[in-house]
């Protein structure tokens, strides 16, 4: 089970980070594929990140590049949120998938078999 923490409320301009650790398989998790997606009041899920088994790759969404970056260590998963705007707010989830690297399926939610309960950002002055 993954589970997503650092959620919060935020200026225009501000920052978060958001943290992915998984509960039963722990030790597992640097194998498999991790994607962070958004959920926006009333529409789809859609996918901002995705970080390969190991890290040495990955994605950010055209909407996240240069604001949001993607990392991972032992056992956690990370995304660092800067320069946030209301456009940003949603639920954000983590996800993992049962492979090392599909580049091509990065932002497709049915790729992923486990995600987390999701954590709630909102932008707002």
């Amino acid at each position: 089970q993954l589970e997503e923490s650092g959620g919060g409320l935020v200026q225009p301009g501000g920052s978060l980070r958001l943290s992915c650790t998984a509960a039963g398989f722990e030790n597992d998790l640097v194998y498999y594929m991790i994607g962070w997606f958004r959920q926006a009041p009333g529409k789809e899920r859609v996918g901002v990140a995705c970080i390969a088994g190991g890290g040495r790759a990955m994605k950010l969404a055209d909407s996240v590049k240069g604001r949001f970056t993607v990392s991972r260590g032992s056992g956690i998963i990370e995304l660092q949120m800067d320069n946030l705007t209301a456009e940003d707010t949603g639920v954000y989830y983590c996800a993992r998938q049962a492979t090392w690297w599909d580049s091509d399926r990065c932002y497709s939610p049915a790729a992923y078999e486990y995600w987390g309960q999701g954590t709630q950002v909102t932008v707002s002055p």
